[in-house]
């Protein structure tokens, strides 16, 4: 049985549990877990990171932790009992865990590694506090690591900043909001900005000296110089070096490690130097032989110095090398280090190129136990500390020295009957009053122990030898007294035995007998000569003797003789406990000298400020004994020095000293009677101040009376407790006296000068320190009114004086925050004096920071939920006092321009959040009766009004995001539960007071705008939360958003009539907040929409209105980011909604508006599709095809279906960014013609808009005209600028604007030049389906085409597909899919190359059209693609595969053309035909033989810089019909059983004879060329090409073409004379008749460069690698590969890779090498230059093929070699097929050349070298053949005669035409025709065609054009005339520009 859990609540799991039992809860380890009940070993609970899923899991999986319940019950809460910040690092590690796995994703490492290691840390950080074995400092210690840790992490996440109190977190209800405010903002301030640090450290490591010529031993010496003041500013660190130049002593750190300690900031600059002095231990010439001497001498090496400032850029410098300058002259040694610093150096020598000090040093900021904790490995390994000289910046009391510092400077000698100078050593010890040295008190420097005597270094034979060598004696103080310091001065001998002589010495007394300390500064002392042996171990021997020269000068009883030598010292002592000052000393012993008190005291003021507080206590017991001892006669001076101590102790330097005078006070003061004098002499004072001229001493007095009164207090206690509380009343009046005096000259107004308000401003800074003193001795009420009436005799006019203003605030503020204040009784006596001076300030707008504390102050004691009465009452005082003004006053900031400079600024934020927090603070106080107060008492409608008005605004001021800073989640919610609260109460105001007659508008639209801005806020969207962040934030303060949305529902409620003020004013509101991701806000704003459609119809019998805005306000939402999925179907479903509110669609559907609003209901929903897929695609960084899609779809959907056009033109211009984003140029002039198109040639004015000024329609319209031009200019497709600079031409005409015209015919010119010389790739074009429904709404289960990029290819294209669609699934055949895909949860991709089929044949019918004008037309104003599918109908014959080989052919016809608006365009339609295997073999055949009539004919011209081109393909032919290609056609469809079951192809298996025959026939023409231009090493192939051809001719059974054919050659176009271009060959059929050609409707006009079925697969790789390389991008446009491929070989069967999407390298026959599959940019190959397969297409659309004697093409020259290959095509079987005319007709006849009798001989004289068609290279020939098929006829044709002369034209005959298979297909029959492979002459040249749509008026002689349709022509040739020449053609009107 399943039991409530009484103690077991909560518990951590400690082994995962997967759940599999039934009602299992899968759990992982580390989950936490809420237990609700038990049963036998089992717990039923759920995990806290998932609520909603409760299970059962085994107790023995968790353990469990103690935990207390909040809320016993259903909704009870289960808090850890655990230290609070352990649940917070748990907490935070959870959140952190899953942004740490996504920051590995994000590819973050710097931060990802960072993290880790923080991570970690807080674990082992954690474990510590667990364990629970810390001691309280080591836990703090530990905590607070914990938590800077955790605030670096949350930061560097971007998670919230957590308040915190004492390193816990704080809950935000426990305290007031100005206490939160403070929290947030001290630990924000504490991110920011990182405090200055006052003081320095200077971290030192010597590591070596590198030199070469090293050998002994060395004394280095480190020290900070001040080059400014020329000394040294530190202690000395001293460390010993041995021979290798390494520290003697490496075991022990701190020999060579030193902490240069207590720098201050000013020491921090670049002329404080590190000096470094070396000195080195051995003989005393550094050359001398070793044996020379044995004893040692200190000797000067060298010295090295660097600037502090180097290390100011705060980097460690570890590897640091120091050059060290060598001194050559020793009487400069002593200056060395100044040399060096100022630069001349040069007298000195480097010790060598590389050599130098090596050290490490490093600059560290922060006092020192800061750097302890900071840099712990450096304290626990050992550093030696060297101090300051002298005291610190700050003395600390209690801090004990007593160091004498000695620098020995110089000293002069006599030679000492020598012929050279001395070599003088000084020896120092420090001798005691017994006359016995003094152990170990000498040191040399940091780092080196003590020592007992001191040896000077020695300067070589130098008379006046300088040392300048400081020393510190640390002394004790008790032996001070009665020691002195003796100096020995010793010659040391260089010779062998190395002697020091004794010859004299000096001496000097630590303490002189007053007891002043030896005073600083230098000394001069006496030398004393001495004999070598002299003893001097009896000091009281030489002490009788002067040892200063001015001593001596003093004292002239003693002979001369002695003065001559001297030796200099410099003294400066630094001590705690001793002093140099004799007045001091003086003041100490008053006793002794009775009448010199008034001298001593007088002169307290003069003796320096460290002397006094060294003897502080001793100083005040002086004070108060000479007061005890006469206080009438020295009560004042008494007064006045105690005065000047208190005010000592303020400065800085000796601020920490106050602490020393409170203990002295508390514990050593003695003066029970002292108060008396005090309350005096400082009553006589204030009584002064009105009247004294010279207030300097009355204002030290007045800032002194903190502690005046602590010694009036302590000294009044101490009497009442020596006599029982006596004279009590006595003491009370003078005090009131005292404070009345005070309140006087505090109401005294200042006059004149203004000393005055200086003291008063003195008094009122001071004090409020009184009040703690004044409550020792009185009732906390007595002190309050004593205070209250103090401050309230301040004068409240404002213009007084600013200064004391402020003063007078910041007194009130000291109150605000003293003791007296937190005692509620003192509270509400001092609150009205408070309010009222924040009062005066607030209103007059002044010293708002210290109002801003003041009030922060006053709430924070005013703790959230005292309901005590007191509090009640103060809240009252508070909201009537201040709630008004500080409304204001937060508006007025608010409003005011932000600072420029960035301390500004922040100050501005600070005053305005602490405003903001004591309003929140307030009104979170205000209970019922508070809110009920507040508004009865407004008297009128009127006030309630403003205040309404005013409060709201400040709320909307308040939920502005920058109001606090962004990660100030914690206060932005509290903030926001205080404005939902009282807006709760207000609302209620608002309905009473502001409904029906008396309705105001304005009032009810800010509440309404107020409550859309506060739903909306980002803190509030908790979809954006993590888990445990959401239920933190719902437990506290629940779902906020619905609470105000069903606040707003009810509001609207309650309008009735009135809601038709805010239609359709709120439907953009009101839409934003439905946008919101929250269930239970949508179901309650959701109605609002239908009743707003019900008023609105009420109104207008419509609701245009509402439609309009809200389709408005859908887009820009949208646009933002907001919506989602949901939300559309929430418009559009039939789920009833939350409460009596059915479905928006449900309620509509009952209204009389039925249709009309069901209607709106759709279009908002296909609307929202369309924006939803914009905005997730918008949300991509870099543009693609799926931006620009989306755009497009958008945009037509604002035409088509709703018709707005603002929108739609700000999406063209979202879309034309897009673009020009892409370059995609032509589209994006495309995109700018929609626009182009709205507009007229008008003057109408427009207005700004987008990034147009304000300016005429003509104006704009020109300016669109120019930056499409432009667009269409970088886009490469000038013939579409063309157009549109004659329409603005036309204008400037219109306009006479000459100037303009001009410039637009010269553009226009440049375009046209462009056409002519530069190159344009044409790209390919890609069909994509996009099947599945995880594809966006535009997309989804459509096809599209799409126009590729210069130089992509399908591969290319393919990837980057997948790239944009990164889950697609690429689909690996061309089959259309099934429902399955349609349906499928998925993205499926299938992608294949098309050819585009031009719409307008006419320029590429045209003869002589350059190619680069026809490429033009070959890929522009495309709306119709094909692509081909071969397969396999019925049994696959494994011997011949062409037998059953069918190819599907499908047409795709695009809702728009290419290029446009966008690079892909939806496919509207598509048809699909088959094609027979006969058919196909027929047009493989014939392009196949096109092919090498092309390079014959480019090798005939001499085009052909290289004849293997033709060599490989007439090899590639003849090899694969001999080795079986053709002759498989013939076993496939020649053989008998064929026939006889195919009746009806009958003429279909003659023309593909025909055709074989004619293949014949041009082999045999192209062997001939071939030989005449053969080189000679290619004769043997040549003669098995013509051994081969012998046999392929028998195989066909053909002995001997007939004569004629023989005897002509074969006629090329592309070599024939210019005069007849329209001219082609005839084909012969068998029995000799003219044939017109005949086609299958389902012929297939694909040519296979690469293999077909005359080459053998082997033959096909290496012709595609030769002339693929050789056929122009035009040849190779209209001719593609056979869908067979390599199937047309004896050997190979069809190649699997037809079907699928391979890449494009590969497109030539399978067996293409590598090193063959040439690239586009090598060969300038067309796209469409590969095999034909379902991914690679044949290019030719059959229904574009008309027959050549339809009425509209039926004369168009069929052997036009600029001809395309679909005006060629025959009509395919689809539904839209083309009906034939009825009659075919006889062709056309005109004169001819005759021809040269040998292909050898030929020469064509009308060849020109610069012929646009022939000039260039040898591709251009093939470009112009390529397109003419040899088996087509024309149906016009010209025959030559010698003499070039004309001859009648006889008029077509119409001859009767069999039908076949459903579409007419003509058969004409004539008698003999020429030749059909004859050369013509051109004998007239023709100017190039300008393109159809650009063409303009001629008057001169036109050119020829190609022939007119016969129906059109018939009356020009009926007499058998020659036809006339058309007049000049109209110039055409220029299309539609959108159709561009």
């Amino acid at each position: 049985m399943w039991i409530p859990t009484e103690h077991e609540k909560y518990g951590v799991v400690i082994a995962s549990f997967r759940g599999t039992v039934p009602y299992g809860l899968s759990l992982e380890i580390g989950d936490t877990v809420q237990i609700l009940e038990k049963c036998d070993g089992w717990y039923r609970g759920f995990a806290l990171k998932n609520p909603n899923i409760k299970g059962i899991f085994p107790s023995s999986y968790v353990h469990l932790k103690n935990a207390c319940v909040k809320n016993k019950g259903q909704f009870e809460m289960v808090i850890p009992t655990e230290d609070s910040v352990i649940t917070e690092m748990t907490s935070t590690l959870r959140d952190w865990g899953s942004m740490w796995k996504q920051l590995y994703v994000r590819n973050e490492g710097d931060l990802f590694h960072r993290l880790w290691h923080i991570m970690n840390e807080i674990l082992d950080l954690r474990r510590q506090v667990l364990v629970g074995h810390l001691t309280h400092d080591r836990m703090k210690d530990v905590k607070r690591h914990i938590t800077a840790r955790l605030d670096w992490g949350n930061e560097q996440l971007g998670l919230d900043l957590v308040p915190r109190k004492e390193y816990a977190m704080v809950d935000p209800e426990d305290i007031s909001i100005t206490e939160l405010y403070r929290l947030m903002e001290h630990r924000h301030r504490k991110k920011d900005t990182p405090v200055q640090a006052s003081s320095h450290h200077l971290f030192v490591q010597m590591k070596s000296l590198m030199c070469s010529n090293l050998g002994e031993e060395l004394e280095v010496i480190f020290s900070l110089f001040d080059s400014k003041e020329n000394r040294p500013i530190s202690e000395r660190f001293f460390l010993r070096l041995n021979r290798n130049g390494l520290p003697k002593a490496p075991d022990k750190p701190e020999r060579h490690c030193s902490l240069f300690v207590d720098l201050g900031s000013s020491e921090l600059r670049k002329d404080i130097y590190i000096t470094v002095h070396i000195i080195r231990i051995g003989r005393m010439g550094a050359g001398e032989k070793k044996n020379a001497c044995s004893v040692q001498y200190r000797r000067p090496f060298g010295c090295a110095v660097l600037s502090i400032a180097d290390l100011l850029t705060g980097e460690t410098k570890d590897d640091l090398v120091l050059k060290v300058y060598m001194c050559n002259t020793e009487s400069e040694w002593y200056q060395i280090h100044e040399n060096i610093i100022k630069k001349l150096n040069a007298r000195y020598n480097l010790t060598g190129s590389n050599a130098g000090l090596a050290v490490s040093l490093q600059l560290l900021h922060g006092d020192i136990e800061q750097i302890r904790r900071e840099y712990s490995s450096v304290f626990s390994h050992g550093v030696s500390i060297t101090r300051k000289l002298g005291f610190s910046d700050i003395i600390m009391p209690g801090e004990m020295r007593n160091d004498l510092y000695i620098t020995v400077e110089r000293g002069e000698f006599e030679k000492g009957g020598k012929s050279v100078a001395r070599n003088v050593e000084v020896t120092m010890f420090i001798v005691d009053s017994n006359g016995q040295p003094l152990k170990d008190f000498i040191s040399f420097g940091s780092g080196e122990p003590l020592a007992s005597e001191y040896h000077s270094f020695v300067l070589y034979h130098n008379n006046s030898p300088r040392w300048s060598e400081l020393l510190k004696l640390p002394i004790p103080v008790d032996k001070f007294r009665g020691s002195h310091i003796r100096f020995e001065f010793r010659h040391c001998s260089t010779k062998e035995k190395g002697e020091k002589k004794l010859f004299g010495f000096s001496f000097v007394p630590l303490m002189q007998e007053d007891g002043r300390t030896l005073p600083d500064g230098t000394h001069e002392l006496i030398v004393h000569k001495c004999e070598e042996n002299t003893n001097l171990q009896d000091t009281t021997r030489y002490l009788k003797f002067p040892f200063s020269k001015v001593i001596f000068l003093g004292n002239n009883n003693q002979t001369m003789k002695a003065t001559k030598e001297s030796f200099w010292i410099t003294s400066f002592l630094c001590s705690t406990k001793l002093t140099q000052n004799g007045d001091m000393l003086d003041l100490l012993k008053w006793r002794t000298h009775p009448d010199k008190i008034t001298g001593c005291l007088s002169k307290l003021k003069e003796i320096d400020g460290s002397e006094i507080v060294k003897f502080l206590q001793d100083t005040l017991d002086t004070l108060f004994g000479i007061l005890d001892e006469n206080s009438q006669k020295y009560g004042s001076k008494v007064f006045d020095s105690l005065v000047h101590i208190i005010n000592l102790l303020q400065d800085s330097k000796f601020h920490h000293f106050k602490p020393v005078m409170d203990t002295y006070i508390e514990s050593h003061f003695a003066g029970a009677l002292a108060y008396r004098d005090l309350i005096k002499v400082l009553k006589w004072y204030v009584d002064r101040i009105t009247e004294a001229e010279r207030q300097e001493h009355i204002q030290e007095v007045l800032k002194a009376q903190e502690y005046i009164f602590k010694y009036i207090v302590q000294s009044r206690r101490l009497f009442s407790l020596a006599t029982g509380g006596q004279n009590e009343e006595e003491f009370r009046c003078c005090i009131q006296e005292l404070l009345m005096s005070v309140r006087f000259f505090l109401s005294q107004e200042s006059k004149g000068t203004g000393a005055l308000s200086q003291s008063q401003a003195v008094f009122l800074s001071s004090f409020p320190a009184v009040y703690s003193e004044l409550l020792k001795l009185f009732d906390v009420r007595e002190v309050a009114n004593l205070v209250q009436d103090t401050l309230g005799s301040l004068p409240t006019i404002m213009h007084v004086d600013d200064s004391l203003q402020a003063i007078k605030l910041q007194c009130i503020g000291k109150t605000v925050e003293s003791q007296l204040y937190t005692n509620p009784d003192s509270r509400y006596i001092l609150l009205p004096v408070v309010l009222h001076h924040l009062h005066i300030h607030l209103q007059e707008q002044k010293d708002l920071i210290m109002c801003a504390r003041i009030l922060s102050n006053v709430f924070c004691l005013i703790k959230k939920n005292s309901s005590e009465k007191s509090v009640l009452e103060e809240i009252d005082v508070i909201v009537a006092s201040l709630l008004d003004i500080l409304l204001r006053t937060i508006l007025e900031i608010t409003s005011r321009p932000q600072a420029s400079s960035s301390a500004m600024r922040l100050q501005f934020q600070d005053v305005t959040g602490e405003f903001v927090a004591c309003l929140l603070s307030l009104l979170r106080q205000m209970t019922d009766r508070h809110y009920q107060q507040l508004l009865n008492s407004f008297n009128t409608k009127e006030e309630l009004r403003d205040f309404l008005l005013q409060i709201f605004t400040v709320f909307r001021i308040l939920i502005r995001p920058e109001m606090f800073p962004k990660d100030w989640t914690v206060m932005r919610l509290v903030a926001n539960n205080v404005i939902i609260t009282t807006v709760l109460y207000l609302s209620d105001a608002l309905r009473k007071n502001f409904l029906n007659e008396n309705f105001d508008y304005k009032i009810w639209d800010s509440y309404f705008y107020l409550a859309v801005i506060f739903i909306n806020q980002l803190c509030l969207q908790l979809e954006m939360f993590t888990p445990s962040k959401k239920k933190k934030v719902l437990e506290k303060y629940g779902d906020m958003r619905v609470t105000m949305g069903c606040e707003i529902f009810s509001m609207w409620q309650n309008l009735g009539e009135h809601k038709l003020h805010f239609i359709p004013a709120l439907i953009g509101p009101f839409l934003e907040v439905t946008l919101i991701p929250q269930p239970d806000l949508r179901n309650v704003m959701i109605p609002i929409f239908h009743d707003m459609m019900d008023w609105e119809q009420r109104r207008s019998g419509n609701f245009k209105q509402v439609e309009a805005k809200l389709i408005d306000k859908l887009d820009s939402l949208m646009s933002e980011g907001k919506g989602d999925e949901t939300y559309r179907e929430l418009f559009n479903s039939i789920i009833p909604l939350f409460g009596p509110y059915p479905s928006l669609l449900k309620k509509i559907e009952r209204e009389t508006w039925r249709e009309s609003g069901v209607s709106l209901i759709a279009t908002v929903t296909r609307l929202m599709e369309r924006l939803l897929d914009y905005r997730d695609c918008m949300k991509i960084g870099e543009v693609d095809g799926k931006k620009i899609g989306c755009t497009v779809s958008l945009l037509n959907f604002y035409k088509t279906e709703l018709n707005k056009e603002e929108m739609y033109i700000r999406y063209i211009h979202k879309l034309y960014d897009l673009h020009l984003k892409a370059q995609n140029f032509t589209e994006a002039a495309y995109t700018l013609l929609l626009y182009d198109e709205l507009l007229e040639w008008s003057d109408r004015p427009l207005r700004e808009f987008l990034t147009y000024p304000m300016q005429t329609e003509w104006q704009r319209k020109e300016h669109l005209h120019l930056t499409i031009i432009q667009n269409f200019d970088r886009g490469k497709c000038w013939e579409n600028g063309i157009i549109l600079c004659r329409k603005i031409a036309e204008q400037y005409e219109s306009y006479y604007d000459y100037r303009n015209l001009s410039k637009m015919r010269m553009m226009e010119a440049s375009l046209y030049d462009k056409i002519m010389d530069q190159q344009r790739l044409e790209p390919e074009f890609f069909r994509v389906g996009f099947y599945g429904k995880k594809f966006p709404f535009f997309l989804r289960n459509k096809e599209f085409v799409c126009r590729g990029h210069d130089y992509e290819r399908l591969e290319a294209f393919q990837q980057r597909m997948l790239n944009e669609f990164p889950h697609a699934i690429a689909m690996q055949h061309a089959n259309q899919p099934d429902e399955t895909i349609f349906q499928a949860e998925a993205q499926y991709l299938q992608i294949y190359a098309v050819t585009p089929i031009p719409e307008s044949q006419e320029v590429l019918q045209r003869e002589g059209v350059p190619d680069n004008i026809k490429s033009f037309y070959k890929v522009n104003h495309i709306w119709k693609f094909r692509y081909d599918r071969p397969f396999h109908k019925g049994t696959k014959d494994k011997e011949n595969e062409f037998k059953s080989l069918w190819v599907e052919r499908t047409s795709l016809y695009l809702v728009q053309s290419l290029p446009g608006i966008s690079r892909w365009f939806e496919v509207e339609k598509r048809e699909v035909v088959e094609m027979s295997p006969l058919e196909n073999a027929i047009e493989v055949l014939e392009n196949k033989n096109q092919q090498l009539k092309t390079l014959i004919s480019q090798c005939q011209s001499r085009q052909m810089q290289n004849i293997n081109p033709l060599t490989m393909c007439l090899n590639g032919v003849i090899d694969a019909a001999v080795n079986g290609g053709v002759s498989r056609y013939q076993e496939a469809f020649f053989v008998k059983d064929y026939i006889l079951s195919h009746p009806e192809d009958g003429e279909k298996i003659a023309r593909l004879r025909e055709l074989m025959l004619e293949q014949a026939q041009i082999l045999e023409f192209g062997l001939a060329v071939h030989e005449k231009f053969v080189p000679q090493d290619m004769r043997p192939l040549h003669k098995k090409l013509v051994d081969q051809f012998f046999v392929m001719k028998s195989s066909f059974g053909i002995q001997e073409f007939p004569a004629c054919i023989q005897a002509s050659p074969v006629h090329f176009p592309n070599g024939s004379p210019r005069v007849c271009r329209n001219s082609a060959p005839a084909s012969m059929s068998p029995d000799g008749t003219r044939v017109i050609p005949r086609r299958s409707p389902l012929s297939y006009p694909a040519v296979n460069r690469y293999s077909s079925s005359s080459l053998s697969s082997q033959a096909s790789a290496e012709v595609s690698n030769i002339t693929g390389q050789s056929e122009s991008s035009d040849e190779v446009f209209n001719m593609q590969p056979s869908p067979s491929t390599s199937s047309l070989s004896s050997t190979h069967s069809a190649s699997p890779n037809v079907t699928s999407s391979a890449p494009s390298s590969a497109r030539a026959s399978p067996l293409l090498s590598d090193k063959h599959k040439h690239s586009r940019e090598n060969s300038c190959l067309s796209p469409r230059d590969r095999p034909c397969s379902a991914i690679y297409p044949t290019p030719v659309e059959p229904s574009q093929r008309m027959l050549f004697n339809h009425i509209g093409d039926g004369a168009l020259p069929r052997s036009d070699p600029n001809l395309s290959a679909p005006e060629k095509a025959s009509p395919a079987r689809h539904t839209t097929s083309v009906s034939p005319s009825p009659a075919g007709r006889s062709p056309l006849k005109s004169s001819v050349q005759s021809f040269t009798p040998s292909p050898v001989e030929y020469n064509s004289p009308g060849l020109s070298s610069n012929s646009p068609v022939l000039s260039g290279s040898y591709s251009s020939g093939i470009s112009s053949l390529s397109r003419c098929s040899t088996s087509e006829t024309s149906g016009f044709e010209n025959q030559a005669n010698e003499q070039s002369v004309p001859v009648p034209v006889p008029v077509p005959v119409p001859m009767p035409v069999p039908s076949f298979s459903g579409s007419e297909e003509p058969v004409r029959k004539e008698s003999k025709t020429p030749p059909p492979y004859s050369v013509y002459e051109r004998t007239l040249r023709r100017p190039v065609p300008l393109p159809h749509s650009l063409s303009i008026p001629v008057t001169s002689e036109p050119p020829a054009l190609p022939p007119k349709p016969l129906a059109a022509r018939s009356s020009h040739l009926e007499n058998g005339t020659r036809r006339t020449e058309p007049g000049p053609r109209p110039r055409p009107l220029p299309r539609k520009v959108s159709q561009l």
